[in-house]
């Protein structure tokens, strides 16, 4: 103790030169490849492993995410993989001995018209069948969760009520990294910074290692987990990702007092608001249209953001905007992601999580380790394979992926 204060080390992880050679690599050192790791060493003994990061650890969209954390999707398949993912988070930060900051406040999700009532009614329906905790609320109810949100029936969007779970909220995004880079590390997890790969070396149709900034790096296993970027370095194996990279913007205010008390989402609205432990409020939205890489957007994505909120918090226009970003999100055609094996033996894919990817980390995580460990996927990811593109067995999320979140 000094001060009062815990003594934190200075280095969290070590900083290691890369080997000629690893059992596993792990292409992207943002929370799914952090996560990935931790379970390959932790769950199935494999720790002659490394995670090759381009830039900085966690730089990427882990750093850029607004940290929502739920599990109430309508399909079983994205519920089974995101309530298993939220069961994690709920045991994480003892897990991880780390402070996390998960913090479960709950999640709205605000109807707006008679339609969103029908389809908000179904999903808490289809939620509970899966054992997921969901209610419906009426205006009154939602008040009495969020007090400051606007409910009058004399508005352009009027609140009809809203689906509610108690159990969603949300954690600390850079402290989840750490944590899990931390413990990685401390089980023999090689985690390498500012190495990019810039090929993939495969000989009779398996991949045997990765070229990179720093040299040539043996594998017996390649997986990737580079969100915005996995078809880029897909496309390095001959893989055509059914992918699309997009930008996509948030923005926080100036610190204030604690006022909201939850966190709420409104598809027709068009707009998802929480505030940080800190203070700020951390707002966001849909995607950029374009098709991009740069971790900035346009302009006015933000200001329409900003009209949004005023909708249904009017007293927000007094806050003022501290900073924005932008982050990249890889969609595909159905919404949900892609995890799996490729057409490359001993490659194997993690992308397309859209919007979703902060809060599946531990889920993702558990489950890719035991694919990538056992060759074949886990239960709960082996819908999400690749092929459901070419046999059609699609898992349409996009009801739930209309705005970012």
């Amino acid at each position: 103790m000094a001060g009062g204060l815990v003594d934190h080390p200075d280095r969290l992880w070590r900083n290691p030169e890369p080997a000629a050679a690893y059992d596993v690599i792990v292409v992207g050192g943002g929370g799914h490849g952090l996560a990935t790791a931790y379970y390959l060493a932790k769950n199935h003994g494999i720790t002659n492993v490394a995670v090759l990061e381009k830039g900085w650890l966690a730089g990427g969209n882990m750093a850029r995410n607004t940290t929502i954390i739920r599990s109430n999707y309508l399909w079983d398949e994205s519920a089974g993989i995101y309530e298993h993912s939220l069961k994690l988070w709920e045991g994480l930060e003892q897990e991880l001995d780390y402070p996390i900051l998960f913090s479960q406040r709950g999640v709205l999700n605000l109807a707006h018209s008679l339609q969103d009532v029908r389809d908000s009614v179904r999903r808490v329906h289809a939620n509970r069948l899966n054992g997921i905790d969901a209610e419906w609320l009426d205006p009154a109810q939602v008040r009495e969760i969020c007090p400051i949100i606007n409910i009058s029936p004399d508005v352009r969007y009027p609140v009809h009520g809203a689906t509610y779970q108690p159990r969603a909220g949300i954690a600390k995004h850079d402290h989840v990294a750490w944590a899990y880079a931390r413990a990685a590390d401390a089980l023999g997890v090689d985690l390498i910074q500012d190495c990019e790969v810039t090929g993939l070396q495969i000989s009779g149709g398996r991949v045997t290692g990765v070229h990179t900034t720093r040299g040539t790096i043996g594998a017996g296993r390649v997986a990737l987990s580079a969100a915005g970027h996995t078809s880029v370095v897909a496309r390095m194996a001959g893989i055509d990702l059914p992918l699309q990279s997009h930008p996509l913007q948030a923005l926080v205010s100036e610190l204030l007092e604690p006022v909201h008390p939850t966190v709420v989402m409104s598809n027709a609205v068009h707009v998802y608001v929480s505030q940080a432990h800190k203070g700020e409020l951390v707002m966001g939205a849909g995607i950029d249209t374009w098709n991009g890489y740069g971790q900035r957007g346009a302009f006015h994505i933000i200001e329409r953001q900003m009209a949004a909120a005023l909708e249904l918090f009017p007293f927000f226009a007094r806050a003022h905007v501290l900073r924005t970003w932008g982050g990249i999100v890889d969609v595909t055609p159905d919404a949900s992601p892609i995890v799996g094996l490729s057409e490359v033996d001993g490659l194997f894919l993690n992308c397309g999580w859209g919007t979703g990817g902060f809060k599946a980390t531990p889920g993702v995580g558990w489950c890719y380790a035991h694919t990538v460990a056992h060759g074949e996927p886990h239960p709960l990811n082996a819908p999400f394979s690749l092929e459901r593109f070419v046999t059609g067995a699609l898992v349409d999320e996009h009801g739930a992926a209309a705005v970012a979140h």
